[in-house]
């Protein structure tokens, strides 16, 4: 199980990077749909991993 929390937390941690890429790239003005679809399905992911470590944390 400690494997899969490591694991875990360094998909969280890419993710974390990704998104802070994601979120400089965004202008201050007219937001791009495609740039703001990838910032959602990053924070997305990132939330059902953070969901999956709690419960594995809590076992």
């Amino acid at each position: 199980m400690t494997d899969e929390i490591e694991q875990l937390k360094k998909q969280m941690a890419h993710l974390a990077r990704l998104i802070e890429e994601t979120k400089k790239r965004l202008p201050a003005h007219s937001v791009k749909p495609p740039v703001m679809a990838d910032l959602l399905k990053y924070e997305d992911e990132y939330d059902t991993l953070a969901k999956k470590l709690a419960d594995l944390k809590s076992r």
